[in-house]
């Protein structure tokens, strides 16, 4: 497990970060990449949608372009206050929640579309928040995870798994199908100077 595999440790390396973390965000996931992804959702103004890990904001930011409102949650309270600043504490059109993605504070069956990018590296356990994204989606939702792709270098690869989560395709698979989802598919995305930095996995709820 890395090293911000640690809700506590995350917690503390993001309380750094969310004062750049929107200059530097751009290097790794950018509007285009943003704008990709989101194609792949079924995406309607009346649409539910909860955004986990959301940080500043920018995921929300894309999402709210699709829809009329969207339902926010991130652990770190210095992520969740940038975000403030650009949508108000409180909502609409974003409703901000602080909490954990392997608890979500929603009932069963309530959303369309669970999006969550760049969180889920930091997840001590994958399986369990997927398992909560099936929950509190409706019969038939989508799930959208961007994350970060396993590097082919052998000594790279030894370096990212001692930081946090990384994952090939095949990983990814065999994730998103034990904790339940449907027609999982894959898409790699990245800036023009590192195009499969990224990889991004779409799924369904069971009818």
């Amino acid at each position: 497990m890395g090293v911000l595999e640690n809700k506590a440790r995350a917690r503390l390396f993001y309380k750094y970060l969310s004062k750049v973390y929107d200059q530097v965000n751009p290097f790794i996931w950018n509007e285009q990449m943003r704008s990709e992804a989101l194609s792949l959702l079924d995406l309607e103004a009346e649409t539910t949608v909860l955004d986990v890990g959301c940080g500043t904001g920018f995921a929300t930011e894309g999402l709210l372009e699709h829809v009329d409102e969207v339902h926010a949650l991130d652990q770190s309270e210095h992520q969740l206050e940038q975000a403030y600043e650009k949508f108000g504490k409180r909502g609409p059109p974003v409703h901000f929640h602080r909490g954990d993605a392997e608890r979500l504070p929603f009932g069963t069956d309530t959303f369309d579309v669970v999006w969550s990018s760049g969180s889920i590296e930091y997840w001590p356990n994958p399986i369990l928040a997927l398992r909560e994204f099936r929950r509190v989606l409706k019969p038939g939702g989508q799930v959208l995870v961007v994350g970060p792709n396993y590097p082919d270098n052998v000594l790279a690869g030894k370096l990212a798994d001692s930081i946090m989560l990384f994952y090939d395709e095949y990983e990814a698979d065999r994730m998103f199908k034990e904790a339940g989802f449907e027609d999982v598919k894959h898409l790699f995305q990245g800036p023009s100077y590192d195009p499969d930095v990224a990889i991004t996995t779409i799924g369904r709820a069971p009818e």
